[in-house]
């Protein structure tokens, strides 16, 4: 039985082909993709350096959805705020990077985005249960952050339910993202373990038509929402 469950599709553009960026977030907006996700990496925090500030600001001008920016970064309460400014209307930082939580997450929102908190795979619950109240999301991660095209860690799936559960007991108004490996085989688990946004990079844009890719994505989380 269906019920009014929302569940959102965030193709990454990390695994994108950037000489034919416009035509393919074109293409995963046709296929019913609802956020676009951007994976911002320093080269510090993470072993890697992809896009930041000035991508962020071109791509929020050249899309209809909005964007989730996904801050791998050091320092990320540095920066949030100028993402927002830049276009961004999600922001996501690492606890494991950011020792004023709360000051990060309550200046997103402020600077009127949505505030989301990042949590690494070995990272526990526990380290984000005090941040809950002032996040509209977390975003679990499924891989180690830092590279696409990663295989999803299935243990993940028992932080995703011990989450939803934290949350339902709190009654918050916080939703699930999970980002990394996810592709039409796992995908329907994982949204039954109560993910409610779903990031694909190489599902998507690693196939010959990523419109259809969404569209397949998309189709499979239906008997579960």
């Amino acid at each position: 039985m269906l019920n009014s469950k929302t569940i959102d599709i965030a193709p990454s553009i990390l695994a994108a082909d950037f000489s034919r960026l416009g035509d393919q977030i074109a293409a995963v907006e046709r296929g019913g993709a609802t956020i676009l996700h951007v994976d911002v990496m320093d080269g510090h925090f993470v072993p890697n350096i992809t896009v930041g500030l000035p991508v962020v600001k071109s791509l929020a001008k050249a899309t209809r959805l909005p964007i989730d920016a996904h801050l791998m970064i050091s320092e990320p309460g540095t920066y949030a705020e100028q993402f927002v400014e830049a276009g961004a209307r999600m922001v996501s930082v690492h606890v494991e990077a950011d020792a004023n939580l709360h000051r990060t997450l309550t200046s997103i929102r402020a600077a009127g985005a949505q505030a989301g908190v990042v949590l690494n795979p070995s990272t526990s619950l526990a380290h984000v249960e005090e941040a809950l109240q002032f996040a509209d999301y977390v975003l679990v991660m499924s891989v180690n952050p830092g590279f696409g095209g990663q295989k999803f860690i299935p243990q993940t799936l028992d932080k995703v339910r011990r989450l939803r559960r934290m949350i339902d007991e709190r009654q918050l108004n916080v939703r699930i993202e999970i980002d990394g490996g996810v592709d039409r085989k796992n995908i329907e688990t994982i949204v039954t373990a109560g993910v409610e946004i779903i990031v694909a990079g190489s599902a998507i844009f690693g196939t010959t038509d990523a419109e259809a890719a969404v569209r397949e994505l998309r189709s499979a989380t239906v008997q579960w929402v």
